[in-house]
């Protein structure tokens, strides 16, 4: 019997090899779907916005709730002032949500899978906050490191805990999303391989557990890109309001 990784779905291809000045900067089954999650979410909300009508069809109604959805997420979070960073966070929010969402079709790449990608992305938030933070507070951001009420003789210590917390931010940022998707789609592709393997008859329990699963892990896709987002907003939070 021949038997089949389920990691193998995971793997890197390359489409079509190229390097440039020795550095590999080849298309991959990773950029295609990337470049396919951008052109579909750039054709979701061109087409759903194109007539403007006053009474929403199905497709403007989604987009519209997707937009009020971010909006009320950043000014609940950050503030009004947070809404300059907009298009940012809801570039990111889809983004995510498409490739995740993409990932479930059989015989696709799941971009999220991969932990360069999505710590690329919680990379990207935490410098760009850091920047906020620096400009918008100057010296005076480092007091986010001081939480206010602290005894002096244990300023030390918090301090150093803070900081490194902090530093953990793209790290578990990035792993949360990375983790989720690498084994939900591993554990769909595990219990695919029984129903093969029991035939049709006996393999119907299984494929009871991933019809299911597939239900569980469009839940996940969804809830991973608000997470995403949400916690971006946090820290841009951070940023604005540095506690004293």
């Amino acid at each position: 019997m021949e038997h089949h990784n389920p990691l193998e779905q995971f793997a890197i291809q390359r489409i079509v090899p190229l390097h440039i000045g020795g550095i590999d900067v080849s298309i991959t089954n990773s950029t295609v779907f990337m470049v396919l999650a951008i052109a579909l979410i750039t054709l979701f909300l061109t087409l759903s916005m194109r007539s403007g009508s006053l009474v929403p069809a199905r497709w403007q109604s989604m987009a519209e709730l997707s937009y009020e959805f971010i909006g009320n997420m950043i000014r609940e979070n950050v503030g009004n002032e947070g809404r300059r960073y907009f298009p940012f966070i809801f570039s990111l929010f889809m983004f995510v949500l498409f490739c995740n969402l993409l990932g479930l079709i059989p015989y696709s790449f799941t971009v999220t899978s991969h932990i360069i990608v999505t710590f690329a992305l919680a990379a990207v938030v935490f410098i760009g906050v850091t920047i906020i933070g620096f400009i918008r507070n100057g010296a005076g951001f480092l007091r986010l490191f001081v939480p206010s009420g602290v005894p002096v003789f244990l300023l030390p210590l918090i301090i150093v805990i803070e900081f490194l917390s902090y530093l953990t931010r793209p790290i578990s940022l990035s792993v949360r999303l990375f983790a989720n998707m690498m084994a939900g789609h591993t554990v769909l592709a595990v219990f695919g391989s029984f129903v093969v393997a029991l035939g049709i008859l006996a393999g119907w329990m299984p494929l009871a557990f991933i019809v299911a699963m597939i239900g569980l892990e469009l839940i996940i896709a969804i809830l991973q890109a608000y997470v995403f987002a949400i916690l971006t907003c946090i820290y841009l939070n951070d940023a604005f309001h540095v506690h004293h």
